[in-house]
């Protein structure tokens, strides 16, 4: 990610101590990226209802292919989900775009 914004609210952390740190905050819901919709088990949302709040970041053994990016993002009706990508050398240009329509809380 290239939005200096951005930058600034990561931590570094494993996915899973991501993922569980975010639980306990509440942040129930796993998404995933389909064009501009997050899909979920009770449907797809529009990207631009979505803030981010937090984002975790791994970077992997020194292998780019484990980086991942763990999002932390909730609706302005208040729904706290969670979103997992990978970023750096394996991100792939339609998540990237996609992540670029949500704004930083």
């Amino acid at each position: 990610m290239s939005d200096p914004n951005m930058e600034r609210h990561s931590h570094y952390d494993t996915v899973s101590n991501a993922i569980e740190a975010l639980r306990k905050e509440g942040f129930t819901i796993d998404f995933n990226l389909e064009g501009d919709y997050l899909l979920s088990h009770s449907g797809k949302i529009h990207v631009n209802d979505f803030n981010i709040v937090d984002v975790y970041r791994y970077e992997g053994n020194s292998d780019p292919s484990d980086e991942a990016a763990v999002y932390a993002i909730e609706s302005t009706s208040g729904l706290k989900g969670i979103l997992v990508t990978s970023y750096g050398a394996y991100s792939d240009s339609l998540s990237t775009a996609m992540l670029g329509k949500l704004k930083m809380k």
